[in-house]
C-alpha cells in the first residue's frame, strides 16, 4: 500500500520519536482545548445568564453526559486502533474493510444506546439523586444530547480515521470552525432566544454536526485511501470480531470510568446545590489543566498502533520512556499555575463570588494538581496496552476506579463530605497506575521488545 501524505499528516513509523509524537499531539491538544473551551462557554454562559440553579442543572448530569459521550468516543477510539494498525501494516484491503466495519458496528451500537436513553434517562437521574428543583432542567438538557448521539459518533469516527493515518491537523481545523459556531449559538439560544439549558445542548449538537460534515467532505475529496467501496462492506467475521473486540473493550472502559463518575456524582449531589456548582466549575478548570495528560496519550496510542502493525517494538519502548518524562515536567508546571490562579478561575467559570463555591472549588484544584503526573501515566500506559492488543488488561484499571468510587460514596463521602470527594480520585489513581505499569512491562510483547532491544545494544 502506497502511503501518500495529505495536508497535516505526520510519519509516525520513521524518524525521531519524541518530535513526531509532539508534532502529532499538538493539534490533538489544541482540539481538546477548543472542545473544553466551548464546553466551558456552555458553563460560563449558563452560569452568568441563567444563574446558579441552571449551572447546577448541567453539573448534576455532567457524569451522565460523560457516560453517553464516552461510549461513542471509546467505540471510535477502539476502531481507530484497528485502522491505525492496518495502516501501519500496509494492507490496503484490510484498511478499507476496517473502515467499513467500523461504520456498520458503530451505527448499530449507537442506535441501541439512543433507544436505551429514551426510556432510561429519567430513572437514571432519579437514581443519582438529582435535586427536585433542577430535575426537569437537567432532563431537558441530557435528553437532547442523547437523541443526537449519532452526530457525536460520526464526528469522532471520521476525525479518528484521519488521526489513525497520522493526520491530526485537519480535524483541528474543522473543530476550530465549529467551536466558534458553538459559542455564537450558545449566546443566541440562551441569551437571545431564551431557550434555557436546552439551548446549550442544541448549540453543541449543531456544532458537532457541522464538524462531521466537514470531515466527510475532506475524506471523500482528499483521502480516498480511507473510503471503502461497496464490496468492502461485506466484512469478514475476523475483522468484525477484531473491531468489536477493540471497540467494545474501549467503550466498556470508557463507560466504566463514566459509571464511576456517575456514582461519585450521586455522592456530590447529596451535598447541596452550592457544592455541585463549586465542583462543576472546578472540574471544568481541571479538565483544561489535564489536556496535555490526555493529548499525549492520544498521540502515543496512534503511534504505538501503527508501529505495532509495522513490527517496530523498539520505537514503542522509546515512546513510553519519553512520555513518562514529559508528564513529570508538565505536572510540576501545572501545579504551580493552579496554586496561584485557582480562586480567580473558579470565579470566572462559575460567575459567582459566593465564598462557599470559591473555597471548595479552589481546594479541589490545589489537591489534584500534583496528581496530574499519575493521570498521565494511567492514560498513556492504558492507551499503549490497547495499541499493542492487550485490551482486556487495560479494562482492569477501570474496574479499580469503579470499586474505589463506590467505596468512597458509600463510606467516606457521607462521613467527611466534600474533602472525601477531593481526595477520591488521587487515592484511586495510585492503585490504577501501579496495575497498568506492571501489566505493560510484564506482557509478552513488551518483554520480547525489551529482549530485542538489549540484544541489539549488545551487538
Amino acid at each position: 500500500m502506497t502511503k501518500q501524505k495529505n495536508l497535516g499528516q505526520i510519519d509516525l513509523l520513521h524518524g525521531p520519536i519524541l518530535r513526531s509524537i509532539l508534532l502529532f499531539a499538538l493539534p490533538i491538544f489544541i482540539s481538546m482545548l477548543f472542545q473544553q473551551l466551548y464546553n466551558a462557554a456552555d458553563t460560563a454562559i449558563v452560569g452568568n445568564v441563567l444563574g446558579e440553579e441552571s449551572l447546577a442543572a448541567i453539573g448534576s448530569v455532567s457524569s451522565v453526559f460523560d457516560l453517553i459521550i464516552h461510549f461513542a468516543t471509546g467505540l471510535c477510539s477502539g476502531f481507530g486502533i484497528v485502522i491505525a494498525r492496518a495502516y501501519g501494516s500496509g494492507k490496503k484491503e484490510f484498511l478499507k474493510k476496517a473502515v467499513a466495519g467500523s461504520l456498520i458496528t458503530g451505527l448499530i451500537s449507537v442506535a441501541v444506546l439512543t433507544l436505551a436513553g429514551l426510556f432510561g434517562l429519567r430513572p437514571l437521574l432519579s437514581l443519582i439523586h438529582t435535586p427536585a428543583e433542577i430535575f426537569e432542567e437537567s432532563y431537558s438538557y441530557i435528553r437532547i444530547i442523547s437523541l443526537f448521539l449519532f452526530v457525536t459518533f460520526l464526528y469522532n469516527l471520521l476525525s479518528g480515521m484521519l488521526r489513525s493515518i497520522g493526520n491530526s491537523v485537519m480535524p483541528l481545523v474543522f473543530l476550530i470552525i465549529s467551536s466558534v459556531m458553538n459559542v455564537i449559538l450558545d449566546y443566541l439560544f440562551i441569551a437571545r432566544f431564551h431557550a434555557g439549558v436546552r439551548g446549550a445542548a442544541i448549540a453543541t449538537v449543531i456544532s458537532q454536526a457541522f464538524s462531521a460534515v466537514l470531515c466527510a467532505i475532506y475524506l471523500f475529496s482528499r483521502v480516498k485511501l480511507l473510503i471503502p467501496e461497496a464490496g468492502h462492506f461485506k466484512v469478514e467475521p475476523r475483522i468484525i470480531g477484531e473491531l468489536a473486540g477493540q471497540g467494545f473493550a474501549m467503550a466498556m472502559m470508557s463507560c466504566l470510568v463514566s459509571i464511576s463518575s456517575v456514582i461519585l456524582q450521586s455522592g456530590i449531589n447529596g451535598l447541596g446545590t452550592q457544592i455541585i456548582a463549586a465542583h462543576v466549575a472546578a472540574r471544568k478548570i481541571f479538565s483544561l489543566s489535564a489536556l496535555p495528560f490526555v493529548a499525549i496519550p492520544g498521540a502515543v496510542s496512534v503511534f504505538i498502533s501503527q508501529n505495532r502493525g509495522a513490527g517496530q517494538g523498539n520505537r514503542i519502548l522509546k515512546a513510553m520512556k519519553d512520555s513518562y518524562l514529559f508528564f513529570a515536567g508538565a505536572a510540576a508546571l501545572m501545579t504551580v499555575l493552579l496554586l496561584n490562579l485557582a480562586p480567580a478561575l473558579v470565579a470566572l467559570i462559575s460567575g459567582s463570588h459566593n465564598p462557599v463555591i470559591l473555597e471548595n472549588g479552589s481546594r479541589y484544584l490545589y489537591v489534584l494538581g500534583p496528581f496530574l503526573f499519575l493521570l498521565g501515566i494511567i492514560n498513556v500506559t492504558r492507551s499503549s496496552l490497547q495499541g499493542i492488543g492487550y485490551k482486556l488488561v487495560a479494562v482492569i484499571s477501570s474496574l479499580i476506579e469503579l470499586a474505589g468510587k463506590i467505596l468512597f460514596v458509600l463510606l467516606l463521602i457521607p462521613r467527611y463530605g466534600y474533602p472525601a470527594v477531593i481526595f477520591c480520585e488521587p487515592v484511586i489513581w495510585v492503585f490504577m497506575a501501579a496495575e497498568l505499569v506492571w501489566a505493560f512491562y510484564t506482557n509478552d510483547y513488551i518483554k520480547g521488545a525489551i529482549r530485542q532491544s538489549i540484544e541489539g545494544r549488545n551487538d
